[in-house]
């Protein structure tokens, strides 16, 4: 069988991102794009630096948080802060088809590396900057950090408890606000890759996490354009304008389900759902004919509403969750088990149907370690972990040499001057 091509393995990135920009590069390396991480020879990736590590042991070798946002890539030191090294960089942006920066805005620029003399180098270029807040206004050089991009771009404001008194808002865990910038970044360089493939013109793309935030807040921001009302925070469930239900059902065996369509929202699954109930007199008086009016008119508040929700969250508290949850997804009731990430690992779904999980070999370590796998599937362009993270300027030489043709004693003599 002919191996069929990755979608941009003829693609060639340089990726000069800190950690809040890394997820954009990994998601273009494991679309087959050949990325080229820049990192300083000293210290190597800020991210690096962040733990946990391999065996608990701190090593720029072993962040195991590096590991996942470096899949794919090669490891190129180069001090952009030198003359010798920003001649470097402008020596393979010639061969290059994108560059991806997080820096401050201007930082670029006062190294002679903005766009504008990017590319003159190659005007095919496409270079996409992440920044906090963007490349002009007021904020562009705000300080941030994740915590503050989610504060600012409004997530963390939707995102806490009703059922405590005064309760503050809470920030959503795992990066998600570089998460979110960076999947906007690569939507964008990607549209910018697909435009240069039709007119041969390369441009610079903005990406704002702020404002990437600011368009993924639900509800929010469309009910205030509207209504001028915010929307209220819920525990586990979605903000809203009134309150609703709680969603979170204790089971039988001590585990959390998520209910999200109960009271259940066509008669079909009300009737799909008493006649489970029937099956361990669980239905007390919900089949008289008041309650499918309820169902019927999608009625949500009330004393017959809240008599359905008390009757409900019995015959679920009489079950294990395993349980509930498929029986209730037959009769396509939309609930679920609130699973942990480690409960998730052991999914036959994810491990045996869908092959998410996937085993990386490491050759410097000689172990191999399990990844999350590709967050989307190509029937034409397969997705796949090449290779696992780099170690520190691991491929320089090689990237100095066959790439930009220096020979060996240059490049020695740029190491020694701490240029690479």
């Amino acid at each position: 069988m002919i191996a069929k091509d990755q979608a941009l393995e003829d693609v060639v990135i340089l990726d000069l991102t800190d950690e809040k920009g890394m997820y954009m590069g990994k998601l273009l390396a494991d679309m087959g794009a050949r990325v080229i991480l820049i990192e300083n020879p000293e210290s190597g990736h800020p991210a690096r630096s962040i733990g946990p590590y391999y065996n608990d042991v701190p090593d720029i070798n072993g962040s195991l948080l590096f590991w996942y946002h470096s899949t794919n890539k090669e490891s190129c030191t180069i001090d952009i802060s030198k003359p010798e090294g920003q001649q470097l960089i402008k020596a393979l942006v010639k061969k290059a088809d994108i560059l991806l920066e997080s820096f401050q805005p201007g930082f670029m620029e006062s190294l002679g590396l903005s766009y504008k003399s990017l590319s003159e180098i190659n005007d095919k270029l496409i270079m996409t900057s992440i920044t906090s807040f963007g490349q002009n206004g007021p904020y562009s050089n705000y300080k941030s950090s994740n915590l503050v991009s989610m504060a600012m771009g409004g997530i963390m404001a939707s995102c806490g408890y009703d059922d405590i008194a005064d309760s503050p808002p809470i920030n959503c865990d795992g990066w998600q606000g570089y998460a979110t910038g960076s999947n906007y970044g690569a939507i964008g360089t990607l549209a910018a890759l697909y435009y240069r493939d039709i007119t041969g013109q390369g441009q610079w793309v903005d990406a704002s996490i702020h404002e990437a935030l600011s368009c993924t807040t639900e509800a929010a921001m469309p009910n205030w354009f509207y209504t001028k009302q915010t929307p209220k925070r819920q525990t586990g469930r979605h903000h809203g304008i009134q309150p609703t239900p709680s969603t979170q059902y204790l089971t039988l065996d001590g585990k959390l389900l998520n209910g999200f369509d109960i009271p259940p929202r066509t008669m079909e699954r009300w009737n799909g759902l008493i006649a489970w109930m029937k099956e361990t007199n669980m239905t007390g008086d919900l089949e008289d004919e008041s309650y499918r009016e309820i169902i019927r008119n999608r009625v949500r508040t009330g004393p017959h509403v809240e008599k359905i929700i008390s009757q409900i969250s019995k015959f679920i508290a009489s079950l294990p969750a395993e349980e509930v949850y498929h029986r209730a997804q037959q009769i396509r009731l939309a609930w679920a088990i609130i699973r942990s990430p480690e409960e998730n690992l052991e999914d036959p779904h994810f491990r045996e149907d869908r092959n998410f999980f996937v085993d990386i070999y490491h050759p410097n370590i000689g172990k191999t370690f399990i990844y999350p796998g590709a967050p989307y599937s190509f029937t034409e362009t397969p997705w796949a972990i090449r290779n696992c993270a780099p170690e520190h300027g691991e491929n320089t030489n090689k990237i100095l040499i066959e790439d930009l043709g220096l020979y060996l004693d240059k490049v020695n003599s740029l190491r020694e001057n701490g240029v690479i």
